[in-house]
């Protein structure tokens, strides 16, 4: 061989190379980034990249507060019928006012719900075995995101409350169904203007994600698995109220067999404004969030168009956040309070 194949040869083994790296290397950059091993702290041994585990939404994850209980029904988004015992009957028991409840709590598509008034401790409650009553009232909801009470629902409201009253020898008083429905259409029309729920997308710039990757940098801000697969969730300070934000990212690289391998390019920060308290600063922690995450991922925060969110476009929202909450407020209607979470929901 002269030496002018000899030096052809080596030539293109030496390209070939190159491209075998190249590819390697190339490879290698697009696969999704993984989480960290974790530092076992007894033996020093590396465990495997974090399992997403789910959190059963009744299983407290921390040891936080629990917000007091309050009778369900307010008449301010609420029509109340009352239902007066029979006086030869002083009293009903928690068992025969349970035995006599419809078996859907809904009218249409809005709650509805019996309160009894417990003669012991002398305030509203839903009915309760032990217990016994001295009056009931029966509530539906005026409104709530699937629209205004109509005359259907509320016959639907008074059939239930009728056919409960005449189970325990009792009988309601309702409202005028016009006048409510008529409150219930204005209730409806505030609510649907000051109904605000937010969201941001954070978009990877170069390398995709695994759901163990985004998991990890999400738990280190405070974030805990949902109970729906591709969800976290930002607690509230109160256990039991609704979380501050919501993570999510696709459910099916969550569910894959082998989760590790999905590329997830994006995910996204969600804010439901009237269902968390003022005093959580759930916008604040929102932004703040999501820097720390497309910082730490290198990501960019975006809109639901793509388009990159500049800090003055923050600063907008921000401030007109805040005439929403004293809006709400003004109109006993707080976010995150009892009523707003129903109304919102």
């Amino acid at each position: 061989m002269s030496n002018l194949q000899i030096g052809l040869a080596i030539a293109g083994g030496v390209v070939l190379a190159a491209v075998v790296a190249h590819g390697a290397w190339s490879s290698r950059r697009n696969a999704p980034r993984q989480a960290l091993p974790l530092q076992d702290p007894v033996d020093g041994d590396l465990t495997q990249e974090p399992v997403l585990t789910e959190v059963d939404a009744e299983t407290p994850a921390f040891n936080l507060p629990r917000p007091p209980v309050r009778p369900a029904m307010d008449s301010l988004i609420d029509v109340i019928a009352t239902v007066a015992l029979d006086p030869a009957t002083p009293a009903v028991s928690g068992e025969a006012a349970m035995a006599a409840m419809p078996a859907t709590r809904r009218a249409g598509t809005k709650p509805f719900s019996v309160e009894g008034y417990n003669l012991q401790s002398l305030v509203w409650e839903v009915p309760a075995p032990g217990q016994r009553y001295g009056g009931f009232q029966a509530g539906v909801q005026l409104a709530n995101r699937s629209g205004a009470l109509n005359e259907i629902e509320y016959s639907e409201f008074v059939v239930k409350t009728q056919a409960f009253a005449d189970a325990i020898n009792a009988t309601p008083e309702f409202p005028e169904m016009l006048d409510e429905v008529a409150r219930a259409r204005e209730l409806d029309h505030f609510a649907s203007a000051h109904d605000a729920q937010l969201g941001f997308t954070i978009r990877a710039r170069n390398a995709s994600w695994s759901p163990g990757y985004i998991h990890q940098n999400a738990a280190r801000l405070g974030f805990v698995a949902g109970v729906i697969p591709g969800r976290m969730v930002l607690p509230a300070s109160v256990e039991g109220l609704p979380p501050v934000l919501v993570l999510g990212f696709d459910s099916q690289a969550a569910l894959a067999d082998d989760p590790a391998q999905s590329a997830i390019r994006e995910l996204s920060l969600h804010l439901d404004v009237a269902q968390v308290d003022r005093a959580e600063r759930p916008f604040e922690r929102m932004r703040e969030t999501a820097d720390a995450l497309a910082l730490a991922m290198e990501g960019v925060v975006t809109d639901d168009n793509g388009q990159p969110l500049a800090a003055q476009t923050m600063d907008v929202i921000a401030a007109d956040l805040q005439v929403l909450y004293d809006t709400l407020e003004q109109r006993d209607i707080a976010a995150g309070s009892p009523i707003a979470r129903r109304l919102f929901s």
